[in-house]
């Protein structure tokens, strides 16, 4: 190991123009996995042990036909010596919620999305080129899976403006921004900036059963959202009501709709339908009656 890293060190130094990806594929004899680069040890390399071998093992895919075992070596063998780049692109996010294994496999995503895109005769080291995908995965998974409820990517990247407009603002206006100054700043209307403001709300959720601040008297959020609607009770009864309603005749359904929906008095109804006071009193007692009748049947 120490002889390939030491070659590999001077092939890098005095002759950068000569690698083995000048050779032409069909002229190179095949391969044994023995003889390419070792990479098993790559966790204990250094930055620098770990970049050298990276540039003769790039040199070497370019040689390579892909999906041969020695393509598939030699590709494996840079991911492991790059991990060391995931790692560190992921230590930026720690304090994100999801797991760091997690963050650090949809890293891993990246770089090898990096490795097989590279090319490295343009002369551009490849951290230099691997970290922006890297962080650009981890980014999209945060974005696509770390929202609480699910909102669009328009509203997801309005956010991430509205964020950024009201830090300059606050930091410029000495104040919380109004939302007419965000509107202008931004260059939307007052709507979008309220919808954006909503969409901030999917985030990030609270259970209903989190316990509140030591010192906080209340009980849980579930405890204090929470009450008994009375009006719950008045629908199952108004659901019940509607196929007995329909089978009274059209003068009983009539007063009925007159007096507790358009809330006359008994005498108003009277002056509607021409009869007296005292026949609408027969006739709505009969017809609650009934309708009572026919609830306790039910029931």
């Amino acid at each position: 190991m120490a002889t390939q890293l030491e070659s590999a060190r001077t092939q890098d130094r005095n002759a950068p123009s000569t690698t083995v990806a000048q050779v032409p594929a069909q002229a190179e004899p095949a391969l044994d996995l023995m003889e390419l680069p070792q990479a098993e040890e790559a966790a204990a390399m250094d930055a620098m042990d770990a970049r050298a071998l990276s540039k003769t093992l790039f040199q070497r895919l370019k040689s390579l036909e892909e999906g041969t075992p020695e393509y598939s070596y030699v590709r494996n063998s840079l991911i492991e010596l790059n991990l060391a780049l995931v790692r560190f692109a992921a230590g930026r996010f720690r304090t994100r919620s999801e797991p760091m294994e997690d963050i650090i496999q949809v890293g891993t995503i990246g770089l090898i999305k990096a490795i097989d895109r590279f090319d490295p005769d343009r002369g551009v080291e490849f951290p230099t080129f691997a970290m922006p995908t890297v962080v650009g995965e981890i980014k999209r998974f945060f974005r696509d899976t770390s929202w609480s409820v699910r909102v669009p990517r328009r509203l997801q990247e309005l956010r991430l403006d509205l964020a950024k407009a009201t830090d300059d603002l606050s930091q410029r206006l000495d104040r919380s921004p109004t939302v007419a100054e965000l509107a202008e700043r931004l260059g939307i209307s007052e709507e979008e900036v309220l919808e954006g403001m909503a969409a901030s709300n999917a985030y990030t959720a609270s259970s209903l059963d989190a316990q509140p601040d030591e010192d906080d008297s209340e009980g849980a959020l579930a405890d204090r959202i929470g009450y008994e609607d009375h009006d719950l009770e008045g629908i199952e009864y108004r659901e019940s009501l509607k196929p007995l309603i329909a089978e009274l005749a059209p003068r009983d359904q009539k007063i009925l709709s007159l007096r507790f929906g358009a809330g006359l008095t008994q005498s108003q109804i009277g002056e509607e339908l021409g009869i007296s006071q005292m026949h609408v009193s027969r006739l709505l007692s009969r017809t609650l009656n009934r309708l009572r009748a026919g609830l306790l049947v039910e029931e």
